[in-house]
């Protein structure tokens, strides 16, 4: 995953053990930095703003706090804007993502910002194992990952996990707490953003007897039930803005109090946090607090999604019919695996899983390929045909693909290939049916 437009890669054995990458520097050319520069010692993101943390400080006021971020991929360096206030332009032309060329100038407020490939290379190194605790993966993206997970469990700093619904972010984070220290004590799970916010406070804090209407009795939160352990703080980017300070100050004082109560109660645990958000978006948009951003983001991991690690889908698959099969060695037919290493993944790893788990049922290759065919059918408007060799469930399966990709199709077309309008129509969520269009491939403007 981690290269740039002229990535190279070293061998043993016929494996890529580390990848070698052209290092870039970042010159302001205009505005009140002009002359400032940043030059990358690693292939870790690089992002530009006015807050303190970024690698390359602004001071131009037209520019956000975090504007844009730097990626290093295997089809070049990636500009990502960052949801800013008055947008990122390349050359002439408006972006919200572009891969850059060499002598590129990226304009963010009044500043103007000339991005240059060096001579100098620098190497990473690559892990030997194609898993870490439960995660796999053998794609260059994941085995950069494996490479400094052993040293982040190691410690006990806290850790940033942020990636797209479905990558492995929960796993990642169990994998880090059995490879530290703390592997022998408790790993306590919250979802931030499956808590009613009238109660998420005492979910995390504890409260006391009579704390409020209900409070039968005290209760300890999640921070007092990992003690020795890991807390891991799944969706943190959903937690309620009126909470966030209290978290920062738990996070800062190492201790807590319990709703109702007076006494701080000291605390032994170690901090994950997860999120499918960019917080550092969150943060420009004003619905994340920059100083508990500042707090958590002490080692940050970006999980690659999928469709950016396209050679973990064949031995994810194999695990995942292994697992199903319940006989060790079981291996899923080779047209199956050939079929889903040829598919988009918006939903990731947790979606390729449920994939396998269908096709496992039905035991039926043709049909799995059939609920998952990007031609468009109209058995759904015009009815079905029964097939006596089919099973109830795998007849049901088919039945509600073929609805489905009807019934968003139509959606879609009827609103005028307009995503926003579509979802308001349907009273359904805007990412929900982004990803339905991209399973189907429905969406004419990709």
């Amino acid at each position: 995953m981690l290269a740039s437009s002229r990535m190279s890669t070293s061998l043993l054995r016929g494996a890529v053990k580390e990848l070698r990458f052209q290092r870039f520097a970042l010159r302001v050319l205009d505005g009140l930095d002009k002359g400032k520069e940043h030059v990358c010692n690693s292939a870790a993101e690089v992002s530009v703003g006015t807050a303190e943390s970024n690698a390359l400080v602004l001071a131009d006021p037209t520019v956000s706090r975090y504007h844009f971020v730097l990626h290093v991929g295997p089809q070049g360096v990636e500009l990502r804007d960052l949801g800013s206030t008055n947008g990122t332009t390349v050359g002439n032309y408006r972006v919200g993502s572009a891969f850059l060329k060499p002598g590129a100038v990226i304009t963010v407020g009044m500043t103007r910002i000339r991005y240059d490939e060096l001579a100098e290379q620098l190497d990473e190194p690559l892990s030997d194992d194609e898993f870490f605790g439960r995660a796999l993966g053998r794609s260059v993206a994941m085995r950069r990952l494996f490479s400094v997970l052993p040293r982040i469990a190691a410690t006990d700093s806290t850790v940033l996990i942020e990636g797209e619904t479905g990558t492995g972010k929960g796993v990642l984070a169990e994998a880090i707490h059995t490879g530290s220290p703390r592997a022998q004590k408790p790993f306590v799970v919250v979802d931030c953003g499956s808590i009613p916010p009238s109660l998420i406070e005492s979910e995390l804090f504890g409260h006391e007897k009579g704390a409020f209407t209900g409070a039968l009795r005290a209760r300890a939160g999640v921070f007092e039930s990992a003690a020795g352990g890991t807390l891991f703080l799944d969706e943190i980017g959903e937690l309620p803005l009126e909470l966030q300070p209290k978290l920062l100050r738990a996070l800062e004082e190492r201790t807590v109090k319990r709703v109702g109560g007076d006494d701080r109660i000291p605390l032994d645990v170690r901090v994950i946090a997860a999120t499918n958000r960019n917080l550092k978006a969150a943060v420009n948009r004003g619905t994340f607090r920059a100083d508990l951003y500042f707090r958590l983001n002490i080692v940050r991991i970006e999980v690659p999604p999928l469709r950016e690690r396209r050679d973990d889908i064949a031995m994810l698959a194999g695990h995942f019919y292994e697992q199903l099969s319940g006989s060790p060695g079981a291996e899923p037919p080779r047209e199956l695996v050939d079929h889903l290493v040829n598919q988009d993944w918006p939903g990731n790893v947790r979606e390729l899983r449920n994939a396998v788990e269908r096709a496992y049922l039905m035991q039926d290759t043709e049909l799995w390929q059939e609920l998952t065919s990007s031609e468009p059918s109209t058995s759904a408007a015009s009815g079905y045909q029964f097939d006596d060799a089919l099973s109830f469930r795998a007849a049901k399966e088919r039945a509600t693909a073929q609805w489905e990709r009807w019934y968003v199709g139509e959606l879609y077309q009827r609103n005028g290939a307009n995503l926003s309008k579509a979802s308001r129509a349907a009273h359904m969520d805007r990412t929900h049916l982004r990803e339905l269009l991209r399973k189907y491939q429905l969406d004419t403007k990709k």
